[in-house]
């Protein structure tokens, strides 16, 4: 098979949670623990970092790899879903895992497909692990999918674990209460390896409290740790912080080209993460911290958060899909300048599509759609449940009939932003 064969066969023959949602999820740890038995452990080769959380751990772990990187570690960085390529979720440096590696390991892999019969994602972790120990990475860092305990990457023992924050997603699987849904990313927490949430929130943190208890896992609430009071955007758009400890400066004029606002709660986490890998003897100097923040796009390819990919009008696009990062992103909107706005949004089946709604700008004029993925919700569906909580605007069958239409219809001084499902973002970019 080349390379595009081989995606056919991951994407067709394997279940993928993306595409199909439910019927994808595998809710026991059997088939990653078989490959993993098959592969000869190849996690066990390089220390890692494990991430999970309802929103941030992403932008957690390209911010870390971007550190690492800088400092002259050859790191892995393993993430998901991807964009535009397969390859993004697997990476070296920054640099996408070769189309031919992806070939060779699927080649190698029949055997063991047809016995185990893997989900996309289950196979997906083992080719990303393997690639790890073949290239003889000094650290990698590896993001859950979905939840924590059940998750395909919780096989590993890393340094230390993070935890960005708990909010609702994936109810479905996880839990329909704050308690439960940190029960299932609380499964991270290793015996005797050090765990740090990023952010307090009463209703988790006495679930990780006593999770971290009974493994006897340090804990440490980044939160506490770091507090960043505002940003303010540079003349080349980038993000300027000041990060304190109480009321000391630890990190002043500390800059990141992820612009999101949202990344003032993600930067504590990151740099507490960092703290604790200094005590595991990597040695990560301020330089490395603050130039290593300052290009976590050019460092790991980083997409899809709070990007800006077109001038005049401005048009924005944003990977937040549930009612906490939705939230975030609307805040970010408010207090952006725009003359009218302009909001193409669309998203999947199973999402809780009423909060999310009614959180939504009701000024904006909106262009719903949907990504070409069986999971999309309808857009004309869509857009009469948005009508419910007042939100007025137009259908269209595919994401780009939707920004032609933003686009012929807004003047230079509007704001056009993209988002409800990742999943159009991919179309778009």
């Amino acid at each position: 098979m080349n390379y595009k064969e081989t995606l056919e066969f991951l994407y067709s023959c394997l279940p993928m949670y993306q595409r199909m949602g439910e019927a994808a999820y595998k809710a026991n740890l059997d088939n990653a623990l078989a490959l993993d038995e098959f592969y000869q452990h190849p996690h066990r080769s390089f220390p890692s970092v494990h991430i999970a959380g309802t929103n941030g751990k992403g932008s957690v772990s390209h911010m870390l790899s971007a550190v690492l990187q800088q400092a002259g570690y050859k790191t892995g960085l393993y993430t998901s879903p991807h964009l535009k390529d397969f390859r993004e979720r697997i990476r070296i440096n920054g640099k996408m895992i070769p189309e031919e590696e992806v070939v060779r390991f699927v080649a190698e892999s029949c055997e063991i497909i047809g016995k185990v019969q893997p989900s996309f994602f289950e196979m997906t972790v083992a080719i990303a692990f393997r690639y790890f120990a073949e290239k003889n990475v000094e650290i990698a860092i590896i993001e859950t999918g979905l939840g924590g305990r059940l998750d395909s990457t919780n096989i590993i023992t890393p340094l230390v674990s993070v935890i960005t924050n708990i909010g609702f997603d994936h109810m479905r699987f996880l839990g329909n209460s704050l308690e439960k849904i940190a029960t299932e990313k609380a499964g991270i927490i290793k015996p005797n390896r050090p765990v740090i949430i990023g952010e307090y929130q009463s209703p988790s943190a006495m679930v990780f409290e006593q999770m971290a208890l009974e493994r006897n896992a340090p804990l440490s609430w980044a939160g506490n740790q770091y507090h960043i009071d505002y940003g303010m955007l540079s003349p080349d758009r980038k993000q300027i912080l000041n990060v304190r400890t109480g009321e000391d400066i630890q990190y002043e004029g500390l800059v990141t080209d992820l612009t999101g606002f949202y990344q003032k709660k993600n930067i504590p986490t990151v740099l507490s993460t960092i703290d604790r890998l200094v005590k595991e003897h990597f040695i990560i100097s301020r330089d490395d911290i603050y130039q290593g923040l300052a290009n976590i796009r050019m460092l790991t390819g980083i997409r899809g958060r709070w990007e800006e990919i077109a001038y005049s009008p401005l048009t924005i696009c944003d990977t937040a899909h549930n009612i906490d990062g939705v939230r975030e992103v609307v805040q970010q909107i408010r207090q952006t300048p725009w003359k009218n706005l302009h909001m193409i949004w669309g998203m999947v089946t199973d999402k809780d599509a009423d909060p999310i709604l009614k959180s939504l700008p009701p000024e904006a004029g909106y262009y719903f759609t949907k990504a070409d993925i069986p999971r999309a919700l309808d857009e004309k569906e869509l857009m009469v449940n948005a009508g419910l909580h007042g939100l007025k605007g137009k259908s269209f069958p595919n994401v780009q009939q939707a920004l032609n239409a933003a686009r012929d219809k807004a003047e230079p001084e509007d704001l056009i932003f993209i988002g409800g499902s990742s999943f159009l973002l991919a179309e778009v970019l």
